[in-house]
């Protein structure tokens, strides 16, 4: 099975745009003088547009070494719990937050990308064919590395396949209201949660939520995996994490606050919203397998605090200098995701060593091996961890002193 981690486009960094609201009535110009008004709104816009959100490219990047380590550690038995994958029964671990987090910035870039685009003279159909394009590329991406790990094509709904098909969703709604996008995404995870608690499974009843019997599992058996989309049905919780974030990004881009109103906005949203899925939780179990609706809601208030946090340093305060190292990986996302695996896939898990006994091993297991040989169990896991995630790390430094980024 291939890794569990994911990225988005790292250009979807912009500005917000103004809804709702109306000039003021100014008498009608006159017909030989152009109007200066649109063009100094335009020019706003543009301004904008071009100013990155430091504190999102860190955040990203957070994520993207959190990412790497979660799925490249190599401590066994010593590896602490919050760097594993919750159990079903578990509850939720802090390696639980890596996706959800990534979806979330998905929809915080989308409040910027779409205002980069209406700063632009185009079509009106450029930035909805931007939108599908994107998506496209993004799940034949997740097809292509799902197709090497089981060495034949392959579709399903992997970790590039789900953000490909959320961001696609929350993208085209994102001309809808601010509150409405709130109602909504509400009303995807009520929906949800009510499906998995009320909707009775054939030959198993209403409201059971185990790992062998449960809706979402009888849906993927019954009905979708036959046509390769089981795990489809988390778009629909998916897409309300994204819809989520472009209500941050909302915020974080409104500049009649200021900055420190945005901050503080966003760490008593990111509070509340914890709060509600912990108390959530307390009716449905937090599960990242199915992407329960409290999962959800708590990892986007984590999500936000986090990144409110940034916002506050960064910035704000303009403390820059300590994130450099987060916007070096951050701005490259999507390359740290697909690269990485493929390298792995076609290096690291298909060459082989030759050991002086005979026994042939992968090349993953040689270096691994030599390093627990000369070092011990865990210091040469930790070495070995580390090494890789800074490896590529250098890597990405390379790329951003170059202006080298992979998009879609």
């Amino acid at each position: 099975m291939y890794p569990d981690r994911p990225v988005f486009p790292s250009d979807m960094v912009s500005t917000l745009e103004r809804e709702n609201e109306t000039a003021p009535s100014l008498p009608a110009p006159d017909a030989a003088a152009p109007s200066r008004a649109p063009r100094a709104a335009e020019e706003r816009e543009a301004g904008q547009a071009r100013r990155r959100l430091v504190s999102l490219d860190a955040f990203r990047g957070l994520t993207v070494l959190g990412m790497l380590l979660v799925n490249e550690k190599a401590l066994g038995p010593a590896t602490p719990r919050q760097l594993t994958h919750a159990s079903w029964a578990e509850g939720l671990h802090i390696a639980d937050l890596i996706f959800p987090w990534f979806l979330l910035i998905v929809g915080v870039a989308i409040a910027y990308s779409a205002a980069a685009h209406r700063a632009r003279p185009q079509a009106r159909w450029a930035y909805p064919a931007k939108v599908v394009t994107r998506s496209a590329i993004l799940v034949l991406l997740g097809c292509v590395i799902g197709s090497s790990y089981v060495g034949r094509p392959a579709f399903w709904v992997g970790v590039l396949q789900l953000i490909g098909l959320a961001y696609l969703a929350a993208a085209l709604l994102y001309r809808v209201p601010v509150r409405a996008r709130g109602i909504l995404a509400a009303g995807l995870l009520v929906a949800h949660w009510a499906a998995i608690r009320f909707v009775p499974v054939p030959g198993v009843g209403r409201g059971v939520f185990a790992e062998s019997e449960n809706l979402i599992r009888y849906l993927d058996q019954a009905f979708l995996s036959r046509y390769g989309m089981a795990g489809i049905v988390s778009v629909a919780p998916a897409t309300a994490l994204v819809l989520i974030g472009t209500i941050i990004g909302e915020v974080l881009r409104r500049e009649r606050y200021a900055t420190t109103r945005r901050a503080a906005y966003l760490l008593i949203a990111g509070v509340a919203l914890a709060a509600a899925g912990w108390l959530w939780h307390l009716d449905l179990p937090f599960n990242k397998q199915v992407w329960t609706a409290p999962y959800v809601v708590f990892a986007a208030g984590c999500g936000a605090v986090t990144l409110g946090l940034l916002y506050l340093l960064i910035d704000v305060k303009g403390w820059r200098k300590w994130a450099f190292g987060l916007v070096v990986a951050g701005m490259n996302a999507l390359f740290a995701y697909v690269v990485p695996i493929l390298v792995k896939r076609y290096t690291l898990l298909e060459w082989h060593w030759q050991l002086p006994g005979g026994a042939s091993v992968t090349l993953e297991r040689a270096l691994q091996d030599a390093l627990f040989a000369h070092l011990g169990r865990v210091p040469g896991g930790f070495v070995y961890t580390f090494g890789y995630i800074f490896l590529w790390w250098l890597v990405l430094l390379f790329l951003y002193r170059r202006r080298v980024f992979l998009k879609v």
